[in-house]
């Protein structure tokens, strides 16, 4: 079950240094933040519910160790992963600043994840490092941004393939190399790409067969690629 853990505020604030919410941001800065951030440290256990749908949100999360993975299940049960969260990454940011705003997704720990609860509130206050960490919530902010924008991009074709070259093609382009790891297992990737598991393999099979790529577990080579230099 999840627990709360009594934070250490120097050994916290060195670790945060960093983070892109704090970027710029002094370990001492950081550490007289923290307080008027309300700060707590949570640790779940996986499969626990960090957030659950619907709920008001006046927190934003941090990710301290491990990860945690956002997903939309509509009333019929269906599941749409729209992305994780590591060790760094924020989520719920946008909820936090948008006090009553219902969550319209749910949060889980992958596995033991420790999350860092910063209330929104205290980075309109006047402390020394408050501006710097403005900055690298906007930062993410954009980020965010641009990665829903690129899954938007993946899940707009209409055949599994298209979807999963899209989606490869993104990924190979981002390592700089036609050889590279995704994020997801089978069953988050299918969720990530809105379609079944089993067509999803069942393509991924028939790419391989065709010399398109190779994959073991979440390693991938593409085979057709242009110039990746």
């Amino acid at each position: 079950m999840s627990k709360q853990q009594k934070i250490d505020f120097p050994t916290l604030s060195e670790q945060l240094k960093g983070s892109a919410l704090f970027a710029g941001c002094t370990g001492a800065e950081i550490e007289g933040l923290l307080p008027a951030l309300h700060a707590r440290q949570v640790v779940y256990e996986k499969g626990e519910t960090v957030l659950s749908t619907g709920e008001p949100v006046r927190e934003i999360g941090l990710v301290l160790d491990g990860s945690v993975r956002m997903e939309n299940v509509d009333i019929w049960g269906h599941v749409s992963l729209l992305g994780r969260a590591e060790a760094g990454d924020i989520f719920a940011e946008a909820y936090a600043l948008a006090p009553g705003e219902p969550l319209m997704v749910s949060v889980t720990a992958d596995g033991r994840a420790e999350i860092l609860f910063l209330s929104a509130d205290g980075l309109s206050g006047d402390a020394p490092g408050a501006g710097k960490a403005v900055r690298g919530l906007l930062t993410l902010l954009a980020r965010k941004s641009l990665a829903l924008s690129r899954r938007t991009v993946h899940t707009a074709p209409k055949t599994i393939r298209e979807k999963l070259l899209s989606y490869l093609s993104d990924q190979a382009l981002q390592a700089g190399r036609p050889d590279f790891s995704i994020p997801f297992n089978r069953q988050q990737l299918a969720d990530y790409l809105g379609v079944d598991r089993s067509a999803l393999s069942g393509e991924l099979s028939k790419m391989r067969r065709e010399g398109i790529l190779e994959y073991r577990k979440n390693a991938f080579v593409l085979k057709q690629a242009a110039d990746w230099t």
